[in-house]
């Protein structure tokens, strides 16, 4: 009886190899080496074929495959993801709003997806209609949550504990009063009921990627539990350059809040914490291109 024929090498693009995050991580830098034989090795064990080129964004390794008649994504995660979170967000939702989860082998840190668009993601819409999607999606992936999910009000807490300690350490890059409007609202929101619904958690237009059987749908999520604005701030700072004027980004956070009909002072909180809270991370790490965007947020809404 004749092996299996084993399926075609793929190559780790030098542009993967080069993302910043592989600098300083020794674990990591293996794993890219390792790549090819772990594409190799879970093609066989799924029956899957190779079908187009490596794709990749800063942290995963995307492979186009199939399975029969069926076109799908492998994707890897490097050490120390936790796929297994990421595998139960997509079972959680099975579909609704979100790729949908084929198989998994989360020891190997390996998703089995279905294939989306990956040439069109919501960030190459016009602003009008992202900000719509968005209000849509975050409607549709508030299902009730599951038991245990992390909440919106444990991350409000958290960024209120970090933020005056932060700025004082970075020489308080802003005023004293956005400071302390965003460390005010923080701990409202840590201190308000939880809405036991689902949340991405991690929702940006780039991360809406084009579908078949829906016309937009998330990837990588995180799943929270509690309020659905928490990723608005940033949907906005990620496309805060081609807003013309302060006023049409508050146009695009009136239509977010409209058409996704929610609070519209809870929404400016998230904006306004979160805004400084990735401002004071951004700085701390040396970022250059966000935090300009961070401090204009902050000057729109507090």
């Amino acid at each position: 009886m004749s092996s299996p024929v084993p399926p075609p090498a793929i190559d780790v693009p030098e542009s993967f190899r080069a993302m910043p995050r592989w600098w300083h991580d020794t674990r990591g830098r293996a794993w890219l080496d390792e790549l090819p034989a772990l594409v190799a090795r879970q093609c066989a064990s799924w029956r899957l074929t190779v079908d187009g080129p490596v794709l990749h964004g800063s942290n995963a390794l995307v492979v186009p495959v199939r399975r029969d008649d069926e076109v799908c994504v492998l994707r890897l995660s490097p050490p120390g993801d936790r796929v297994d979170r990421e595998a139960a967000a997509l079972r959680w939702w099975d579909g609704r709003g979100a790729v949908r989860l084929l198989d998994a082998d989360e020891e190997r840190r390996t998703l089995l997806l279905e294939r989306l668009d990956v040439t069109r993601t919501l960030h190459d819409a016009p602003l009008d209609e992202a900000m719509s999607v968005v209000a849509q999606l975050v409607s549709t992936l508030a299902v009730p949550a599951p038991v245990g999910a992390p909440t919106t009000a444990e991350l409000a807490a958290e960024q209120q504990h970090a933020m005056g300690r932060d700025w004082l350490a970075l020489g308080a890059p802003t005023s004293r009063d956005q400071l302390a409007v965003a460390q005010r609202l923080a701990g409202e929101r840590a201190a308000a009921p939880v809405e036991d619904v689902c949340v991405d958690g991690d929702l940006h237009c780039r991360q809406v990627l084009a579908g078949q059987r829906a016309p937009w749908l998330v990837v990588d999520p995180v799943l929270l539990r509690g309020d659905r604005e928490y990723d608005l701030a940033r949907v906005l700072w990620e496309r805060l350059d081609e807003f013309g004027s302060d006023a049409a980004v508050r146009a695009a956070f009136d239509r977010f809040v409209r058409e996704a009909d929610v609070p519209e002072d809870r929404a400016r909180s998230w904006v306004v914490l979160r805004a400084m809270s990735y401002l004071l991370w951004g700085l701390a790490r040396g970022l250059t291109l966000d935090p300009p965007k961070c401090r204009r947020l902050l000057d729109v809404f507090v």
